[in-house]
């Protein structure tokens, strides 16, 4: 049990359920993101703003001189809200609507990364009407699996997302002729949650075999975007609370090939926040099944939806009790079948009121959250406010 990490008497004060973040865990992460990033000339990197976008936590995020990867236009409005300048911004996104590609433009972001020839062209009319030039990336789908869940995997030619790397030329050149259009680099992003450094290696080998063919071509950009992506434990928050920056990094400075001059520029969301970020809920029932004992508590997947979606774990403690184990099922309020966020699982024996923390919950947890049963959205705390 980790009942020392949490202010477990504050908490009895608090309405359950809420999100509970760990300020100086977020700090020390993104110390060890910069200190890593650092090593390596050219390395620049944003936040992918959807994996959390509490306000505090953004403005966080921007005093430690992280950007901003937005893949909406209200992510883009929450990041110039918490003060990240436009040139830090980047605004990807397979379907960008006209007001969201409008609002880019007012904000003079670093880049829009295109997703398809028709989006550009529609960048370009816009990009006319109010007299600007676009800066674009082009994201191209480099076909390269990852060892993750299926629904997270974004870089096959299955998936929906980017520009086929056969039509890599093809869109440089239409967009050499659009006169408000500038092409600034490349853009891939092949999945979340990766573990396996091996992901990134065949991803700097597809980026290489592509930079290869641009310099047949006597086509330099000044920027490759490489997305993001990597995992966290979420089997061992305690004893793995920073995900490993070092390897990531130093496997892009190892196997990419990067040109004189070229800025790496990284998109990392899940990695920045996810392990700062707890789920306090209340035991309301112990129920005793034919052939299970359920722990129900009052958060449900309109909280964290992780689990329904994605069949994902997350550790789950009892900081209430010190008794011994027992086996359950925790379960919440919600009237669907899949409101279940672990299935026979030890827990500290529980009772009705116990605190439960369901930990690593810091990315895809309160962004996720609706109000499914007309329940409110939870709460937010930050541990140096409570």
């Amino acid at each position: 049990m980790t009942k020392g990490l949490f202010p477990t008497a504050k908490f009895q004060q608090l309405r359950t359920p809420f999100y509970y973040y760990d300020t100086e865990l977020l700090r020390q992460t993104l110390r060890a993101i910069q200190h890593e990033a650092q090593k390596h000339e050219g390395f620049s990197v944003h936040y992918a703003v959807k994996a959390n976008a509490n306000p505090r936590i953004l403005r966080i995020i921007r005093e430690a001189g992280l950007g901003a990867d937005c893949v909406s236009g209200g992510e883009i409005e929450a990041s110039v809200q918490a003060g990240f300048p436009g040139s830090r911004i980047v605004y990807a996104g397979v379907g960008k609507s006209d007001w969201e590609i409008n609002l880019g433009l007012d904000q003079d972001i670093f880049c829009f990364n295109v997703e398809s020839i028709p989006e550009l062209e529609v960048i370009n009319q816009l990009a006319i009407s109010r007299g600007k030039t676009a800066r674009v990336a082009f994201r191209l789908n480099p076909n390269v699996g990852a060892h993750t869940h299926a629904n997270i995997t974004t870089g096959l030619a299955e998936n929906k997302f980017g520009i086929d790397m056969r039509d890599m030329l093809k869109v440089i050149d239409e967009a050499s002729h659009m006169d408000h259009i500038r092409v600034v680099g490349l853009h891939f992003h092949i999945g979340s949650q990766i573990l396996d450094m091996g992901d990134f290696e065949a991803l700097c080998n597809r980026v290489n075999e592509l930079q290869d063919e641009l310099d047949r071509h006597r086509i330099r950009l000044e920027h490759i975007n490489v997305g993001g992506g990597l995992g966290i434990d979420y089997q061992h928050p305690n004893r793995v609370p920073i995900p490993d920056f070092k390897s990531y990094f130093d496997t892009y400075a190892k196997k990419l090939r990067l040109r004189p001059g070229q800025t790496l520029h990284f998109e990392l969301g899940r990695a920045v926040v996810a392990q700062c970020g707890t789920l306090i809920t209340r035991t309301l029932y112990i129920k005793e099944g034919l052939v299970k004992r359920f722990c129900i508590v009052d958060a449900g997947f309109t909280d964290l939806i992780r689990p329904a979606l994605y069949q994902a774990y997350h550790k789950i403690e009892n900081i209430s009790s010190d008794e011994p184990a027992e086996t359950y099922d925790v379960v919440g309020p919600i009237c669907e079948s899949t409101d279940v966020f672990a299935k026979q699982i030890d827990l500290n024996r529980s009772h009705r009121g116990d605190l439960i923390a369901i930990r690593s919950a810091g990315a895809y947890g309160e962004i996720m959250a609706s109000q499914y049963n007309c329940r409110p959205l939870p709460k937010a705390y930050m541990s140096d406010e409570i």
